[in-house]
């Protein structure tokens, strides 16, 4: 069981029987809503590329799908694609010169690539599968948390499946499932592991809520083992190489149709793992935009089986660890310093490595936060257990009215498209509201900040060059500045500004031992030890400025001498 805001509870289903399910009916009825997909997709794109534009549409979606077969290809790609895009290429050029016909070669077109994504892109949930799959799922995962508690790999194999010592489900879990009763839920979580996806598919189940369909990468189902789980958990694929706007507007009327068929929903909308480990601030608004869509279009059309209300609930995932924080902080150096970076080799690059560090994680032990936030309409208005939108004096509001013009419920694109704005911004508000910090991710962030100060004339990338051998940060000084962070940290959580894991109360040496020992704990070169008099070192400046930006943007760098 988790521990749950100081106590264990194991959640009961909200909806025991599973013909109820959402996802259930969308599956059942998948070959029309596939084709609601594939109309709703092609009326979009004709209406809004009227003219040369649906034609330079199309030729920048075959150049850049050519492009991506010839540069990127995945095992998973459908064998005849290279004629399929060649093909259609060649209708396009041999009817160029005849506008009579060319709208009417250009459309059968669309409809033959929409087609193509839409089918491409849809999950294949069973009922079945899902029961099984979650199943297994459940017990792998509880087995290796056992072993975790239990400090050993032949516990795995323990029939003691006590979890609560290893992940810990902080926040508003019984909110969220009071509004999974009330209306349709997305749930937009933080990414910073490719973790995080079973993490958060487990508690959704753990919580006793209905499947909510996601999108996973295309390049996971590669692999027939994986492709199976997550179809039969719900997910429907995702390919970040096609950036055309057929695709994206397929994508987009996916998620738009299933929220308005009441389907809970997850997705991340930082777009990719934070490669920088900064809690995401910049957030995609392709995705979330669907769901004021769906909001409005549920407002247009009330009825008994379409919910009236969408509710955005933000999820913060934490970590001790992250098994790709090296390719990550590599990645984002790249791209910031440009020339005055260069990337040092993955060390988790290969299928054994990877299959050693989950054994290792779950065994010797890594603490889990999950932290459910309070839930939100389309606007980013709190919402109370009823799903009832309430002012910042906690007046109840309408959000029905941000969509009337003129007495009616219209649809008004560029009003829609702030309000999406509003709502990303409101959504990066909660994640640091909700983050909890962990003793590692203090040590890690303090470390990083006196090594800075002792070298104020570097800017980042020469602190970062900076010899190993030279950095050492007396433990006198380090221990004053953690209990005065903390100190901060405890008045900004009073404040709720923040939140922190029970582990950084106690006894301060204590404290900054088990943080040095657990921020990033099975990297071949740890962030952060101690020298043989007890002062703070570090093996590996970049890892260590990685697990530093989980404090980032919250002004605590005023508080260190």
């Amino acid at each position: 069981m988790f521990k749950i805001n100081g106590h264990s509870k194991k959640y009961p289903p909200i909806l025991p029987g599973t013909r109820e399910w959402p996802v259930v009916l969308l599956a059942k009825n998948k070959k029309k809503f596939i084709q609601d997909v594939i109309d709703t997709t092609t009326q979009n794109l004709e209406r809004h590329t009227e003219g040369k534009g649906l034609n330079d549409a199309l030729e920048s979606m075959i150049y850049k799908e050519r492009l991506r077969i010839k540069q990127n290809p995945w095992r998973v790609d459908p064998r005849e694609e290279k004629s399929f895009y060649k093909d259609i290429q060649q209708q396009l050029i041999d009817f160029s010169t005849d506008s009579s016909e060319h709208r009417a070669v250009q459309e059968n077109i669309l409809n033959q690539v929409v087609s193509r994504y839409a089918n491409e892109i849809s999950g294949n949930f069973n009922r079945s599968s899902y029961r099984f799959a979650r199943g297994i799922v459940t017990m792998l995962f509880a087995r290796l948390l056992n072993a975790a508690r239990l400090k050993g790999p032949m516990s795995f194999f323990s029939r003691q499946l006590d979890l609560d010592d290893q992940i810990q489900i902080l926040g508003e879990p019984e909110h969220l499932r009071k509004l999974a009763k009330k209306g349709t839920v997305l749930l937009v979580p933080t990414h910073f592991s490719n973790l995080d996806s079973i993490l958060i598919g487990w508690v959704i189940q753990w919580l006793g809520l209905p499947p909510f369909i996601y999108g996973a990468g295309l390049n996971l189902f590669n692999i027939k083992i994986f492709a199976y789980f997550m179809n039969s958990l719900g997910a429907y694929k995702v390919d970040r190489r096609k950036k055309n706007l057929l695709y994206l507007e397929t994508l987009k009327t996916y998620s738009t149709l299933a929220l308005k068929r009441g389907c809970h929903s997850l997705f991340f909308p930082g777009g990719t793992r934070s490669r920088s480990g900064k809690i995401e601030d910049r957030l995609k608004l392709g995705l979330l935009g669907t769901a004021v869509e769906a909001q409005r279009f549920n407002f247009q059309n009330p009825g008994d089986k379409n919910p009236q209300k969408i509710f955005i609930v933000p999820v913060v995932i934490n970590y001790h660890f992250v098994l790709e924080a090296p390719t990550l902080i590599n990645d984002h150096l790249k791209r910031e310093g440009q020339e005055r970076y260069y990337v040092e080799n993955d060390e988790y690059s290969t299928s054994f490595k990877i299959a050693k560090f989950l054994i290792e994680f779950f065994t010797k032990g890594s603490g889990i936060s999950v932290t459910v936030g309070r839930g939100m309409d389309i606007l980013g208005n709190y919402v109370d257990d009823d799903g009832e939108s309430q002012d910042h004096k906690g007046n109840i509001i309408d959000a029905k009215d941000y969509f009337i013009a003129d007495g009616q419920v219209v649809e008004d694109k560029q009003r829609e498209q702030q309000y999406t704005r509003i709502l990303a911004r409101r959504i990066a508000e909660e994640y640091h509201k909700n983050n909890c910090v962990f003793a590692s991710h203090l040590a890690a962030f303090l470390a990083f900040e006196m090594i800075r100060k002792m070298n104020d004339k570097l800017d980042l990338f020469e602190t970062l060059r900076l010899p190993e051998e030279d950095i050492v940060i007396p433990h006198s000084l380090f221990k004053e500045n953690f209990e005065k962070l903390r100190i901060r940290i405890y008045k900004m959580s009073n404040q709720g500004l923040i939140k922190y894991a029970d582990h950084l109360e106690g006894d301060a040496d204590m404290v900054i031992n088990f943080g040095i020992k657990n921020v990033g704990m099975y990297h071949t070169h740890k962030p952060l030890g101690k020298n043989k008099n007890g002062d703070i070192i570090t093996h590996d400046l970049n890892k260590l400025y990685y697990y530093r930006n989980r404090l980032d943007s919250y002004d605590l760098e005023k508080y260190i001498r």
